[in-house]
């Protein structure tokens, strides 16, 4: 499967720590393996967000995608449930 990482995203990397910037690494290989695996609590989103995905990274760190074709991807925001979800 082939990732595409949007800035935002790449932000909300930045300013993680190291520690939490491996969970981000290790649920993307899981990701690759299994997009669907029970640890990445895989789910569709509404409003705002419909036709995207959110998978968990660790506690109440998400990260939201969109699925483009059988096998790509695009990473377009990572942060906690209510920076991503909260305005």
């Amino acid at each position: 499967m082939k990732f595409h990482f949007h800035r935002e995203f790449e932000k909300g990397y930045k300013r993680l720590k190291e520690n939490e910037q491996k969970r981000v690494r290790d649920r993307l290989n899981l990701f690759r393996e299994n997009p669907f695996h029970p640890l990445l609590k895989s789910h569709p989103l509404q409003g705002e967000y419909a036709g995207y995905y959110s998978v968990s990274i660790a506690g109440d760190l998400r990260a939201i995608f969109k699925r483009v074709g059988a096998d790509e991807c695009w990473f377009v925001k990572l942060g906690t449930h209510r920076e991503l979800y909260s305005e």
